[in-house]
């Protein structure tokens, strides 16, 4: 399946998936750190950022979001790379390392290892975010990033500083939630979400200090999963990259050495 994406270094390739509601540039903060050592390519999701939708009849599932992106490594002659998610990008990231199909998978606050009381949580939590990303004009949306307390109130819930996410950043972000068409279907998926088989493959599970969506006790029931511990991501929230690049590259890096 063709996909938009940003291509950048040399190396073995490592696929980069941003979450639900996202684009590629949610990894922009550790794109050229990655790119020093990697053949990074970040995509985004079909239905999501710039890429087209699923082909009608198919339902957005994390299991066929992970169908599309085997597609597109194939499309672009990409063999066993290596991967790395956040959120539901990390649920799919731990999906292709149990189809063995990707060489190693790390995987940043990965969905699916909730409670159902958390899921509801999550959900309730992304609906109302991306309402007010919908209702909200742009010219509004600008003067809430550049103001402090309008950026913590935006992006608080994802981020553990906002003040380090530009303002440029958060409304692009704001802007791709408001119009992600894969959106609604792949949320309500989420209630039937359950992690994926054992990996094939060795993976990297890490979680955000301060993970305020899919709260870090999660960590614990990945880690069962997984029969490993759990890396800590200190001082970061649910999407790392923006509070800690240098961690978050380290992370992924090592997770992607073998």
């Amino acid at each position: 399946m063709e996909l938009a994406f940003e291509r950048r270094g040399t190396g073995a390739p490592l696929i980069l998936i941003h979450g639900i509601g996202h684009h590629w540039q949610a990894w922009l903060p550790v794109l050229d750190r990655l790119a020093a050592h990697r053949d990074v390519i970040a995509v985004d999701l079909p239905g999501f950022g710039v890429s087209p939708g699923l082909p009608d009849g198919t339902p957005y599932t994390a299991e066929t979001l992970a169908d599309a992106v085997e597609s597109f490594c194939a499309l672009m002659g990409v063999r066993e790379p290596h991967i790395a998610g956040n959120s539901l990008g990390g649920y799919i990231a731990l999906e292709l390392a149990s189809r063995g199909v990707v060489r190693t998978a790390t995987a940043l606050s990965p969905a699916g290892f909730w409670s159902r009381g958390e899921l509801l949580w999550c959900q309730s939590v992304l609906r109302a975010t991306r309402a007010a990303a919908r209702s909200l004009p742009v010219d509004q949306a600008i003067r809430a990033a550049e103001n402090p307390i309008g950026r913590a109130a935006s992006v608080g819930v994802m981020v553990a500083h906002p003040s380090r996410m530009s303002p440029t950043a958060l409304v692009a972000a704001m802007q791709a939630l408001g119009a992600s068409a894969g959106f609604d279907e792949t949320l309500a998926s989420f209630t039937d979400l359950m992690p994926p088989a054992p990996p094939k493959t060795p993976i990297t599970i890490a979680w955000g200090e301060h993970d305020r969506l899919l709260l870090r006790r999660q960590a614990v029931r990945a880690a069962k999963w997984s029969g490993q511990r759990v890396k800590l991501l200190k001082g970061c929230g649910h999407v790392p990259m923006s509070d800690d690049p240098e961690l978050v590259a380290r992370v992924v890096l090592d997770g992607s050495a073998s």
